[in-house]
């Protein structure tokens, strides 16, 4: 009898869970198919492409030798991505340290100004750093892009970063403090294990804005050799007589792709953790 009240236990609750699992499997499928129906066509024969007829790699043979070629351009985005990671990380976590644990005259007031960034249009300040890198000799440089994308990110970093840190418990910095740790002893060793799950989750915002980003590129880099990937894709469309060459762009997306896929998918565990704190102590 115990055997069977247990199968049917066991029964139930999988039946309850069935509306979930069909609710996750149809978006899983919604959300995946753009991304198989895109590889499958990057390496599908299409007119007017180096892979007209059967399955290949020819467009990705076009993508690799376009101009200054493709890992020179893969190179310039890794490098924009992690320099505005690292200043995006640098910034928002001591500037969320700040908000969170210090007290200074304004300190709401400067908190809702830099979340004010976020009300701001993206595109329409890009001409006026454009005009203020000039003055600062990083037009048409890496660097100069990096420092446009991470002040960009910094409001919803500092943020997250805000609100991890007071759900830490004040008791264990204190404690810190106690044992003979100075406020930086205290970060590095206490805070920064308790919160690397906001910080894993801000500096996965910031790759995955610096990756893809295309508008910013377009404004303020000028030198095809510096351009990032997502910048070189939009190039490589235009062809000869102005024919489109969607294969070599689709081969180009699939590329853009993968490194996205492959860090939310190892990631996915912190990222969630860090979302969920801020849930949490909202």
């Amino acid at each position: 009898m115990s055997l069977m009240r247990g199968g049917t236990t066991v029964l139930t609750r999988a039946l309850g869970r069935t509306p979930y699992y069909v609710v996750a499997g149809g978006l899983a499928v919604i959300f995946l198919f753009p991304l198989v129906w895109n590889a499958w066509a990057s390496v599908s024969g299409q007119p007017g492409t180096a892979q007209e007829s059967g399955h290949g790699l020819g467009n990705y043979r076009t993508l690799l030798d376009y101009d200054a070629g493709l890992w020179r351009y893969l190179l310039n985005s890794t490098v924009v991505s992690a320099l505005t990671v690292a200043l995006t990380l640098g910034v928002s976590l001591l500037g969320g340290y700040a908000f969170a644990r210090f007290d200074f005259p304004g300190k709401n007031l400067l908190f809702l100004l830099t979340l004010a960034i976020l009300m701001v249009p993206y595109a329409t300040l890009l001409i006026p750093l454009y005009v203020l890198l000039g003055r600062l000799h990083l037009q048409n440089s890496l660097v100069g892009l990096s420092l446009v994308l991470a002040m960009f990110q910094l409001p919803f970093a500092t943020f997250m970063m805000r609100i991890s840190f007071e759900a830490v418990p004040r008791e264990l910095e204190e404690s810190a403090l106690v044992d003979g740790c100075g406020t930086a002893g205290a970060l590095r060793r206490v805070l920064l294990p308790a919160v690397r799950p906001g910080l894993i989750t801000v500096g996965l915002f910031a790759f995955l804005a610096a990756w893809n980003d295309f508008i910013a590129p377009l404004i303020l880099i000028s030198d095809s050799e510096k351009a990032p990937l997502p910048l070189a894709v939009a190039n490589l469309r235009q062809q000869s007589m102005g024919a489109v060459d969607y294969g070599a762009t689709e081969a180009g997306v699939v590329v853009l792709a993968v490194p996205c896929l492959l860090l939310f998918l190892l990631l996915q565990r912190h990222y969630i953790r860090g979302f969920m704190s801020g849930a949490l102590k909202g």
